[in-house]
């Protein structure tokens, strides 16, 4: 049981129940929620490694809900789509699958005698109530593992209010998280009971929910992690070298576009990272995109997970409540409805083209992003009602929505999240926010 012990101590495990593996139970379970791959994913490697200390199998079970209020036909699409090479890496790593429509875990966990539980880390305000609730109603030991992120964010100990407070600690810790997984293969395959039901890993489940429809699926994206894994290559091979010049350029398309397959878990950042590690690309090429995918984008769930009003205009920093409030009740020649907005009927072309383009396609230039947050700004009653509108639209058409990244990029264009007052002599020079990737 020593390795138990060493699995228990890990940085990235936050032991929610704790006690010995059931003696009696049959099998551990890795409840799969957002980490969606069955490779490079540091929760399955806990749940292998614990699975095989004590010569039991690993079954995955996972009920594809998404556990944000605006989620739609057109999340659901995406991550359904990428299943089918879930259950292809699982199946290599003679671990079980079990997928279902519904999130009853417990049920699950009765019906095939769980001994442990292993869950991923969520920092966002559903999913942790799930854990929460989860954690007081198990009858065996629980635990979650921070694979989302490289550094885990529970070592960082506090909300951190810019890049220039958060970076040294990450560069710290980095070498000590920033690995390749093993991949390590389950000793004993999962052979299930006969009477035990899952849904097939092709069959479309989300006839069996009632979703929102009127947001349709997008055909740019192929969803799951080949083709992540593909797009990262190809990305490496191709934009990566002129990446500093080119990112804040959205005709050029110098970005990497893997921010929805982060976001559904479908490729992991160590993956990301250690890849840019390896390329041939110049030093600086490579230096500006980590900092993207690990500062900014770490700096983002580290905002999620310390500050419960990360969704709201609560979330600002006092020296911005100042300056806002001195303008509250300046005149806006121009005011816009949310459903104007939403059907990109402003007088401003470039606004309407990037509102366009995140319908039409679920996506949109991280850049573009934040000229689109400030001009919600300016053309609604009032900062509160701004910042609702711009979670309620990027969280509805996204494909990346409802996440840390998102909601700190809205935080930073509208109430001067992770970012500072600034003098006169400087009201044209600005800090990249979060995501652009």
């Amino acid at each position: 049981m020593h390795l138990l012990q060493q699995l228990r101590e890990d940085p990235r495990v936050t032991v929610r129940k704790d006690g010995s593996p059931d003696p009696e139970g049959t099998c551990v379970v890795y409840w799969m929620e957002r980490g969606q791959r069955g490779i490079d994913n540091p929760a399955l490697d806990v749940a292998v490694r614990a699975a095989n200390e004590l010569a039991k199998p690993v079954v995955v079970f996972f009920a594809p809900i998404l556990s944000c209020p605006h989620g739609n036909l057109r999340h659901h699409n995406f991550l359904a789509s990428g299943i089918p090479d879930i259950a292809e890496a699982l199946a290599r790593r003679r671990i079980g699958f079990i997928l279902r429509p519904s999130h009853h875990l417990l049920k699950f966990c009765a019906e095939v005698r769980a001994c442990l539980v292993i869950g991923d880390e969520n920092p966002m305000r559903e999913p942790e109530a799930w854990r929460i609730r989860m954690t007081r109603q198990i009858r065996v030991p629980f635990w979650t593992v921070d694979a989302d992120v490289i550094v885990p964010s529970r070592l960082l100990g506090r909300e951190h209010f810019a890049a220039r407070t958060i970076r040294p600690r990450l560069q710290e810790l980095l070498p000590d998280f920033l690995q390749a997984s093993g991949n390590p293969k389950a000793r004993r395959p999962w052979t299930p009971p006969s009477e035990l039901r899952s849904l097939a890993a092709d069959e479309t489940f989300i006839r069996k929910r009632t979703l929102g429809r009127s947001i349709a699926p997008v055909c740019h994206w192929r969803a799951g992690n080949k083709q992540a894994t593909r797009r990262l290559q190809t990305f490496v091979e191709e934009k990566l070298a002129a990446y500093p010049e080119q990112r804040n350029h959205p005709e050029q398309d110098g970005t990497s576009q893997l921010s929805p397959y982060l976001h559904f878990g479908q490729l992991g950042p160590h993956t990301i990272a250690l890849a840019i590690r390896r390329a041939t690309a110049p030093a600086a090429a490579r230096d500006a995109f980590l900092e993207q995918l690990i500062v900014r984008r770490e700096l983002a769930v580290n905002f999620v997970r310390f500050n419960p009003a990360y969704d709201s205009v609560e979330c600002l920093e006092p020296w911005a409540a100042r300056s806002l409030a001195q303008h509250t009740a300046d005149l806006r020649p121009i005011t816009y409805t949310e459903a104007q907005l939403e059907n990109a009927e402003t007088h401003d072309p470039l606004w309407n083209a990037a509102q366009r383009q995140m319908v039409l396609t679920g996506w949109m230039h991280n850049y573009l992003r934040m000229y689109w947050a400030k001009k919600i700004l300016e053309w609604s009653p009032s900062i509160a009602v701004a910042f609702q509108r711009a979670v309620r639209l990027n969280d509805r058409y996204e494909l990346d929505g409802c996440d840390p990244n998102g909601y700190a990029g809205i935080a930073w264009a509208i109430v001067g999240k992770h970012d500072r007052a600034w003098s006169a002599e400087f009201v044209n020079d600005f800090e990249t926010p979060a995501g652009v990737i």
